[in-house]
């Protein structure tokens, strides 16, 4: 239930609460004032009676000797004491009703009774409850759309803080709640909760912006030492020793190489440079660079029907994608697969859909919550989370307007899934020879 319906079903119940309370309390006191006057005018009117009794020795109007239906309380009153009893009997048009009694004589003789009637009042304490019942029902009815209305502007900038802190979370730090959540209309909690939202997404803007600096600083400061590095491993003599360096050396260009594109991704810097590409041709092609044992399976193409080996097959789909940054992003998925999974590992390309799948543990609870995290890995002895891999993979399929999902198979094992954006509606398929080159050198 939305929360303005509750603060409106909140305050409807307070309201009806407190007039019931209102209409109780008034029905209570009015028929104790009721009973109260009606046993006042039955001792009054018993006092006139007798009066009128002993000097002419005949009965006032309303009184009577020994009635009847005088209640058992009063049929033997103390000598001259008067004294009243409530009845409340209903006979015909009588309806309860107070009896005021005193004996004329002394005992033994009889007992000079009037009955005061309360039907009259009775029925306006009726009328009065109707009453109050509607004045509460119309009241309620005309505070319950004031409540709705309140309750709806709570709501709705609860609704804009809740909408800037999810936007902030999805990556988008210049979100703001600004000053229309009511900083011109005097604080409240509302007014704290969003400046205090405001002031969280400048603290963490401001970090990682320094965080981003400072990663780009790093590798372009590394990169030309690097370059030097490699270049000096050429003019070693060839054995175990020159290849184990230019090894190292190589590991440590790629990471050079992944930290300057993280940064470029982190500044919105990278643009994709789209072509008309052979989807299945260019995940085969990123799978076989890798350089490790991968099977790639294109579903409802010819050879898989036939049963032939799951290997790069020509199909006719295809995509228009930066074909450098859809490799890049297989490649690394791949990667990441065989180095933190187990084999086999298989990679399926279906229409605008491929999935890489490997057999391994799967990946770790953290990371389908919130992500991957660079410069982690998921190697125990390094601690927990992922390296830079995945948060390239993810960047690059930022980049391409791509949708990379990671989840773990019911049967065990990592899945990583990459939707790439349907073509424009006027894109043709190219004509023979018109498709974009794929192949690359390798770096």
């Amino acid at each position: 239930m939305p929360l303005r319906w509750k603060i409106a079903a909140l305050a409807a119940a307070t309201a009806c609460l407190v007039a019931l309370a209102v209409g109780v309390l008034v029905h209570l006191w009015t028929a104790m004032d009721i009973r109260s006057r009606a046993e006042m005018d039955a001792t009054n009117t018993v006092y006139s009676a007798m009066d009128v009794y002993r000097r002419t020795g005949t009965l006032a109007d309303g009184a009577e000797l020994d009635p009847a239906e005088l209640p058992t309380a009063l049929r033997h009153p103390a000598g001259a004491d008067r004294r009243v009893a409530y009845d409340g009997r209903i006979e015909g048009n009588l309806g309860p009703s107070v009896w005021g009694a005193q004996r004329v004589g002394g005992p033994g003789s009889p007992v000079l009774a009037v009955r005061i009637n309360m039907s009259p009042q009775l029925h306006d304490l009726r009328r009065l409850d109707a009453s109050m019942a509607v004045a509460s029902l119309v009241s309620l009815a005309a505070a319950l759309p004031l409540a709705v209305y309140g309750a709806a502007l709570v709501a709705r900038r609860l609704r804009r803080v809740a909408e800037t802190a999810a936007r902030i979370s999805g990556g988008d730090l210049d979100a703001r709640t600004g000053p229309a959540l009511g900083h011109a209309r005097g604080r409240d909690e509302v007014t704290d909760i969003a400046a205090t939202v405001d002031l969280m997404a400048d603290s963490l803007g401001r970090r990682l912006r320094i965080e981003r600096q400072f990663t780009a600083d790093v590798a372009h400061e590394l990169r030309t030492p690097v370059g030097g590095l490699l270049a000096a491993t050429d003019l070693l003599p060839p054995g175990e020793t020159e290849d184990l360096l230019r090894a190292r050396v190589r590991d440590l260009r790629g990471l050079v190489e992944d930290l300057l594109e993280i940064s470029r991704l982190d500044a919105g810097a990278e643009a994709p440079v789209r072509a008309r590409v052979p989807l299945a041709a260019v995940v085969a092609e990123a799978v076989a660079r890798t350089g490790l044992d991968t099977a790639v399976a294109v579903t409802g193409s010819p050879a898989a029907e036939r049963g032939e080996a799951e290997e790069h097959v020509e199909t006719e789909e295809h995509v228009e994608t930066d074909p450098r940054r859809l490799e890049r992003i297989v490649g690394n998925l791949v990667i990441n697969a065989h180095r933190h999974g187990r084999t086999p590992v298989r990679v399926t390309v279906e229409g605008l859909t491929v999935v890489v799948r490997d057999h391994g543990p799967g990946f770790p609870a953290d990371l389908l919550l919130d992500g991957p995290r660079r410069f982690r890995t998921g190697a125990v002895e390094r601690g927990a989370g992922h390296g830079l891999g995945l948060t390239i993979a993810l960047g690059q399929a930022r980049a391409l307007g791509a949708e990379l999902r990671l989840d773990n198979a019911p049967d065990g094992g990592a899945v990583a899934t990459l939707r790439l954006p349907p073509p424009p509606t006027d894109a043709r398929l190219p004509r023979d020879g018109a498709e974009a080159d794929t192949r690359r050198p390798r770096p």
